[in-house]
């Protein structure tokens, strides 16, 4: 069924003016993004066949353009679109990180990092430098690896906090399997990082290990 089939209060956009954005499923919020369908494929199926495909919004917003390029209706300016909605999300909360300590906003930390990592096919570890007042620097993904491990050299994350004038980090890497359980690995090169960013009197917080849809604190767990 088209939208303009639909009687004119069951339509997204003035479902959304009427009623709010809380109204309205999660195809019908997709569908006022994409605007349009294809031919045999109204613009609510093919949302609806986007969020399948990916997940939901979850998936859906850990994408990146090129993820897009095979899916039949999404041209250029809709994938672009789609990769513009993730990097302004992206930016509001690295906003809210810098204007106030992360410790204020721990939900806040976690949602950043799951959009900077998640969904990723390989591995990425990376490094979020915090100032004086543990108010966002800046993150950095400093480093890659495989689908099941990333070679991390302590040095060169001392190096950036150092350049940076960090005086705390938030260490955080991705788990491509989904599983965000922190493996003993991972718990080694945590008190690797913590020994090694001591010695120049920069603080590790927290370490996320970021999953399907989950994020692992170490800090929450007592593991720091």
């Amino acid at each position: 069924m088209s939208i303009k089939s639909l009687p004119a209060a069951l339509r997204p956009r003035e479902k959304l003016l009427a009623q709010g954005p809380a109204a309205l499923a999660d195809a019908e919020l997709l569908a006022l993004l994409l605007r349009t369908g294809i031919q045999g494929k109204g613009v609510l199926d093919l949302a609806a066949e986007l969020l399948d495909r990916f997940k939901g919004f979850g998936g859906l917003l850990h994408c990146q353009a090129a993820d897009f390029k095979p899916v039949k209706g999404l041209g250029p300016a809709k994938r672009a679109e789609l990769a513009a909605v993730l990097e302004m999300a992206r930016r509001a909360l690295a906003q809210q990180l810098e204007r106030g300590p992360v410790f204020e906003s721990p939900a806040t930390v976690k949602d950043f990092v799951s959009l900077q990592l998640g969904g990723l096919g390989h591995e990425v570890f990376a490094v979020l430098f915090l100032d004086a007042q543990h108010r966002l620097i800046e993150l950095r993904k400093l480093f890659s690896g495989t689908l099941t491990q990333t070679s991390v050299y302590p040095r060169e994350v001392v190096r950036h906090a150092m350049g940076l004038n960090a005086a705390a980090v938030i260490l955080a890497h991705n788990h491509p399997s989904g599983l965000a359980e922190p493996s003993r690995a991972d718990e080694f090169l945590t008190q690797s990082l913590k020994s090694a960013l001591a010695l120049v009197d920069v603080r590790v917080l927290d370490h996320l290990v970021v999953g399907q849809g989950q994020v692992v604190s170490f800090a929450e767990r007592g593991l720091l």
